[in-house]
């Protein structure tokens, strides 16, 4: 199965997506997400402070618009 932008599976074929679709609609399969288990994406931000983050998004700003 293919995996979806927010992380559903999604059916590779159009076959098997629309054999999915009926599934669903019936009642038969219900569609949950894999979410990620509470976790940062980046990681880095968790032990900053509230300084830090601003300063690392002042320099982020000078240096794409300056």
């Amino acid at each position: 199965m293919a995996i979806g932008p927010r992380g559903e599976e999604r059916p590779a074929g159009i076959i098997s997506a629309a054999v999915m679709v009926a599934r669903l609609s019936v009642g038969d399969i219900s569609e949950t997400l894999n979410e990620p288990s509470g976790r940062v994406r980046s990681g880095h931000a968790e032990g900053l402070t509230a300084e830090q983050r601003q300063e690392i998004a002042r320099k982020a700003a000078a240096a794409r618009w300056g």
